[in-house]
């Protein structure tokens, strides 16, 4: 038995074990920091499939379960997030389409996730799918949802110390409602071919934005996700995004992983669901650089 447990840890698999328990070790002693104020990210990206939803709840519930309070904002029709957070959003839910359209409270609709102590959601149901046309002509409809925020950190007795709006993949009016609401925008990017495509177009949408609605708006943070690193492709594709966001990119890559993308149908983010799994540190590890780079930089 010594010898096959020597055998484990002198092969590839027992030395990727070891590693992961050393960096899990290395997190777990950390304590995070407190931003001085709320920060809001929205987690945008035009092009589906690069793991938005999944980097939004995954951070917010790395970030919850270091003891920071986080709410996580499903600003998407098809309600992933909500799933993903444990949090029923069935189609007779108040949800955030009833704070777009009918003005109701935030605090009203933000319900608290079983995945993590400190961790809020509010929800999006299938109504969702319909808001950007009841938006169109609404007064200050693209400030709908920046209204809703600011009144919510104004009454509530305990104030998030992280807001994440994730966004449906496309740049209508739900999206600029985040993005006139937010501070920080979050772009995952997908560590394959074309990964750059569309990002200068949002780039170009963003400052739109800032020039229009909302000047404090900045591409804060950018994340590469679903890194292989047993491919050329995957090293290739994060040297071209470092060298386009060389401040931006977070050191931390988040790799495929079969625990990240099943942990949904259990209602878990990876975090909760296999927090020894590479996926799930590397979030911890994505989580730990967004917390520190805001102490750096002041926030």
């Amino acid at each position: 038995m010594k010898h096959s447990d020597n055998y484990m840890g002198d092969s590839p698999l027992g030395r990727e074990i070891s590693q992961n328990l050393a960096r899990l070790k290395k997190l777990d002693s950390l304590a995070f920091p407190k931003p001085k104020n709320t920060r809001i990210f929205t987690i945008s990206n035009q092009k589906g499939g690069v793991g938005k939803t999944t980097t939004a709840v995954n951070i917010a519930s790395a970030l919850a379960s270091k003891g920071l309070r986080v709410l996580v904002i499903d600003l998407d029709p098809q309600g992933n997030a909500s799933t993903a957070l444990g949090i029923d959003h069935r189609a007779n839910v108040q949800s955030i389409y009833e704070v777009l359209i009918d003005g109701i409270a935030l605090e009203h609709v933000v319900k608290v996730s079983p995945d993590a102590p400190g961790l809020t959601c509010v929800p999006a149901t299938i109504h969702l799918t319909g808001a950007e046309l009841e938006l169109g002509p609404m007064e200050n409809r693209e400030y709908r949802l920046k209204e809703a925020i600011r009144t919510y950190l104004e009454t509530s007795v305990v104030v998030p110390d992280y807001i994440f709006i994730d966004c449906p993949p496309s740049l209508g009016l739900l999206t600029i409602n985040a993005w006139t609401a937010a501070t920080e925008v979050l772009v995952p990017i997908q560590c394959e071919f074309y990964a750059l495509e569309g990002v200068e177009q949002l780039q170009t949408y963003i400052n739109r934005i800032r020039l229009g609605l909302n000047p404090n708006l900045q591409v804060s943070t950018v994340l590469l996700t679903m890194y292989d690193n047993r491919t050329r492709l995957s090293a290739d594709v994060a040297e071209e995004v470092r060298s386009f966001f060389p401040r931006e990119t977070l050191a931390t890559v988040i790799p495929r992983s079969v625990r990240v993308s099943e942990a949904p149908s259990y209602g878990k983010t990876v975090v909760t669901y296999d927090r020894k799994s590479p996926g799930a540190i590397s979030y911890l590890e994505a989580a730990a650089e967004i917390a520190f780079r805001g102490e750096q930089n002041g926030r």
